[in-house]
Parts: structure tokens; sequence; C-alpha cells
């Protein structure tokens, strides 16, 4: 192992910490503004890929795909939020969409049992007549409010990330595709002797880009104050008069536009299929839990420390190379179990 081996490893680890920027750091916003467990924040990386390449299908443009790809599935993010990760708002359209879908499952339960070739009207009156008694009960019902209902977040979450998942199968199968960069930045750069790929120096200027242009709008806008007071107590921003159901609305949907785009900027070199949603989550948490919730320093710290554990470890143990991925993790949770720039 010569000091070429050391640079390229070392390289590669930084560029790969570069995409789960992107992917941590709205998670850990989501994390520190909202305090919901978003366990479908792997599921907009895997949509943002597959999106990206039909629009690269469509239109033949890559750089079109990384702005449709993200709104589009920041939109997706929008919606979810807004109709199901919040107790106040659309309760009677939330209720609804509850209420029918569990009609529709009992339906098909009684249908499959015994109204089988009877057609479609067994099928609806059973249906309507569950969703309403549902309707009726939910309307009705008190229950504990879904920010605070850590079990509910998780089940609701991971929900749609399955959801998610069976949708993308469905509509783009199951074959693993890759997305397809300009011929630009397919190529090599000659650094000190050593060949680096050009498009993993992208995405590393990327996330620089990203990473100051979020500071800048953190530490430099009246919106950042508003977010970093949420982040600290959301009570007192409150009453201070801060929107705070605002702020959520548009950190929830900035989290899921910079995952998408990762998807479209990852799906380069990771290649998009079925499963790459829940392999990234779990990265993207350990990002988190190194980092500290709501902190776009700890985000980056964090993703540089496990971009570069996976790579070495891959490189050097790669028997236990999973161990030495979430190893940073475990010890930084020892020392300080908030997080390296988390808040007691």
């Amino acid at each position: 192992m010569n000091t070429q081996f050391w640079l390229i490893q070392a390289f590669n680890g930084i560029s790969y910490g570069a995409l789960l920027f992107l992917v941590g750091s709205g998670l850990s916003l989501i994390f520190g503004v909202m305090r919901i467990v978003n366990l479908s924040h792997g599921s907009y990386f895997l949509l943002g890929g597959y999106i990206a390449l039909s629009v690269i299908h469509a239109t033949g443009s890559w750089a079109l795909s990384l702005p449709v790809a993200a709104f589009a599935v920041a939109a997706l993010g929008l919606v979810m939020e807004r109709l199901f990760l919040r107790s106040q708002g659309f309760e009677h359209f939330r209720n609804a969409v509850i209420a029918i879908g569990l009609g529709a499952l009992a339906a098909l339960a009684a249908v499959r049992g015994h109204f089988i070739g009877s057609g479609w009207g067994p099928f609806v009156l059973v249906a309507a007549a569950v969703a309403l008694g549902f309707f009726f009960i939910l309307t009705r019902v008190s229950i504990v409010p879904i920010e605070t209902d850590v079990l509910r977040q998780v089940l609701l979450t991971v929900g749609f990330a399955f959801l998610f998942q069976q949708g993308a199968l469905d509509i783009w199968g199951g074959n693993n595709m890759d997305i397809i960069p300009p011929s630009g930045l397919t190529q090599s750069i000659v650094v000190g002797g050593t060949y680096l790929p050009l498009y993993r120096v992208f995405m590393i200027a990327m996330a620089l880009v990203i990473g100051i242009a979020l500071w800048l709008a953190m530490e430099k806008t009246r919106m950042g104050a508003a977010v970093r007071a949420t982040v600290d107590d959301v009570q007192m921003a409150r009453g201070v008069g801060i929107d705070t159901n605002r702020i959520s609305m548009f950190i929830f949907a900035l989290g899921a536009f910079l995952a998408a785009l990762g998807g479209v900027i990852g799906g380069a070199f990771l290649g998009i299929y079925p499963g790459l949603d829940f392999e990234m989550l779990p990265l993207a948490f350990a990002v988190v839990i190194i980092g500290g919730m709501g902190s776009l320093g700890g985000a980056a710290i964090g993703a540089l420390a496990v971009g570069l554990a996976d790579n070495f470890g891959k490189a050097l143990f790669p028997e236990v190379s999973y161990f030495t991925l979430y190893a940073p993790m475990v010890l930084i949770l020892a020392i300080k179990p908030t997080g390296l720039f988390g808040r007691d």
C-alpha cells in the first residue's frame, strides 16, 4: 500500500461523503425542526433517481433531470407532510383517505372470501360501508398528535416507504439502471500523478456549493433565524410570533429536495434499483446521529466520517466493513449522545 492508495481511498471516501451530505443534511433538518422520525427519506433518494431517468429518456437532458426530479420529489414530500405528518390541518381529508384505504382492504378480504365472480358491486358496497364507519370513528376519536407520537411516525413513514418502493417497482421495473452523466464528466483529471474521476470531483463541488448556500441561508437570513429558533425551542419560537407550521413545511420540502438531488447525482455510480432506498436510509441516520439533529455543520462532519469509514473499511477490512462503517457512530454516541453538534 503506497501513498497513492491512501490518497485514492481518501478521495473516494470524501466524494461518497459529499453524496451522503445531500441525503443526511435534509434528514437532520427534518429531525431538528419537526422532531419527525422519517423512515421514508431513503425513498426520496430512490424516486429522485427514477424520475431523473424518465426525464433523461424523454428529453435527453441530464442537466434538466436535476431540478425536475428534485422539485417533483419535494412536492411529493410537501403533500405527505401536509396531509399525514401534521396533527392540525386537512383533518377531514386525511381521515377520508385513511377510511377509504381501510374500506378497500376490508372489501378485498370480503370479496376474495365470499363474493368471487359477483362483479364490482359487492366490492363497492363493502368498501363504502366500511369506509363510512371508519370515517365516523376517526372524526370522533381523540388521537395523540403525531408530533409527539414516535410510534405513529415510524409506522406511518415506513408504510410510505414500502408504498413508494412498490410504486417504483411497478412503474420502472426491477432492473438495475444507471444514470449516464454528460460525457465531459465521465473523464478523469490527473493531480500529482493520480487519476481522479471528474464526476466525483463534481460531486464534491456540488456538495460544497449546496452546503455553503444552506449555511448562508440559515445564518444570514430572517428565514434561517426562524429555523434556528424552531430547532432550539419550538414553543418559544411560537411565543415570539414565528410561524412554525410554515417553517416545518419548508424544511420537509427542502429535505425531500436534497435527498432527490442526491438520488440523481448518486445514480451515476451507485445505480438505481429497488432496495436502494433502504440501503441509503441507515447511512443517512448514521450521518444525523454523528453530527447531531438540526446542524448543517454536524451533517457535513457526519457525512465525511461515514464516507471515509465506509470506503476505508471496504478497502482494508472487507470482512468487517459493516462494523467499521458504524463504529464512528457508536463512539460518538458513547461520548456525546446528542451528536457532535447536537444540543442537550
